[in-house]
């Protein structure tokens, strides 16, 4: 039994575990697992209710702007009044979101809805972040967030493969309908998760800063990671509404093949956050954030030049591993924040990035309808400029911290 004990214990601290990471670990497969049944699928759930690739590109432009809104006040609120009842807050917010979609099957609905729903992994990830930051030590807030990554991965993979197959057996606008139904009762399980067992611990609560001084506020080291993760931004987002398009309409492959493309990119991405969080730990966070941004500008070329299921799966696991140094990434924002204000500094870095990768965003449905090629490759350069940034003029880590 000691032996058993303190092999759990060694387990526990090379994870950074505690009740209030695990609570928060089920409560992001719980209701992750419901946003994602239907949120991939929306692009051709606005194209089957009638609405436009130009809806489609204003939609996901939409995502990013109202994405990069919330997470600075997400992370403001989370400052405020702590990240329990931020959580709870987000929640229902997102549920609402839901109940509008179900009820009202029209293609403006999807946009009054997306209002609400498409905020909560936004609006949360600053709770969350300083949830960690909190209740774990410093030195495996890394672990603590790749954890976090690890776990969302989950419901990413999980979620599509629900969602295509309900799409592909009751088609498009039932199958998505249910799904979002399905999302708002994993919603109430989540409050009940979030009202019973997460531990408001107390921390060091500030003012919240205002967005302005939240940017004054940022190190140099962290306003050049900003830049580049906004061209790297552009990489990811301009083509990213039209990958289920591409996949589904241009190719012919099924939504259900869809979801298990997707599955395989999150396998992917779970696969390597562990060993990259510990080898982050012990080696240098500029490598793997740089490796993590070469992944994002090469996709969109591999995506382009696959036209068949086993190009495909190859590209997909190019996306997976995107993700090789994302944890770190966001890391390395919150261990150089100043303490008891990782919610705003977070959020408002988010804010910044997102609200201009959105205007850009705008642009991604000219570009499809000009050809895919134009979309993609338009994204990748971007993508190498935002590498070319950071290879150059980013620190690693250890550098930065002791400064």
């Amino acid at each position: 039994m000691s032996n058993f004990n303190n092999n759990k214990n060694k387990i526990k601290k090379f994870f950074g575990i505690n009740s209030s990471m695990l609570t928060m670990l089920v409560i992001v497969i719980t209701f992750g697992l419901g946003e994602k049944i239907g949120e991939r699928f929306l692009p051709i759930y606005l194209l089957a209710l009638g609405g436009t690739v130009y809806a489609v590109g204003f939609l996901n432009a939409i995502d990013n702007f109202l994405s990069a809104i919330y997470s600075y006040i997400g992370g403001y609120i989370s400052d405020k009044i702590g990240y329990k009842k931020a959580l709870y807050v987000y929640t229902i917010f997102a549920m609402v979101g839901y109940s509008i979609i179900i009820i009202f099957p029209v293609w403006q609905a999807v946009f009054i809805g997306a209002i609400f729903f498409i905020s909560w992994t936004a609006l949360s990830l600053p709770a969350i972040l300083s949830l960690i930051s909190a209740s774990v030590v410093k030195e495996k807030q890394t672990m603590g967030v790749s954890l976090h990554s690890f776990t969302r991965k989950i419901p990413m993979a999980l979620g599509p493969l629900l969602g295509g197959f309900l799409i592909t057996l009751l088609g498009v606008k039932t199958g998505a309908r249910i799904s979002f139904l399905i999302a708002l009762i994993l919603g109430a399980f989540s409050l009940i998760f979030i009202k019973k067992y997460i531990e408001d611990k107390k921390h060091k609560i500030v003012k919240p800063t205002s967005i302005l001084y939240s940017f004054k506020s940022m190190r140099k080291e962290l306003r050049i990671l900003l830049l580049s993760d906004i061209f790297i931004r552009f990489a990811e987002q301009m083509p990213y509404a039209f990958v289920v398009i591409w996949v589904t309409i241009n190719n012919g492959i099924s939504a259900a093949s869809f979801g298990w493309l997707t599955a395989i990119e999150m396998i992917t991405a779970m696969v390597i956050y562990i060993p990259v969080a510990y080898l982050s730990e012990k080696t240098s966070s500029k490598l793997s954030i740089s490796i993590s941004f070469i992944f994002f500008t090469i996709f969109p070329i591999f995506l382009l030049i696959s036209r068949n299921m086993p190009l495909l799966i190859f590209a997909f696991v190019i996306r997976g591993l995107k993700e090789f140094g994302e944890p770190t990434r966001k890391a390395l924002i919150v261990k150089l924040s100043p303490e008891g204000s990782q919610g705003s500094i977070f959020g408002a870095y988010y804010l910044f990035r997102d609200i201009i990768v959105s205007i850009a965003v705008l642009f991604s449905a000219l570009l499809w309808n000009l050809g895919p090629n134009w979309n993609f490759l338009t994204a990748s350069f971007f993508g190498l400029i935002g590498t070319i940034i950071f290879i150059i003029f980013g620190k690693d880590e250890r550098v930065m911290i002791k400064k």
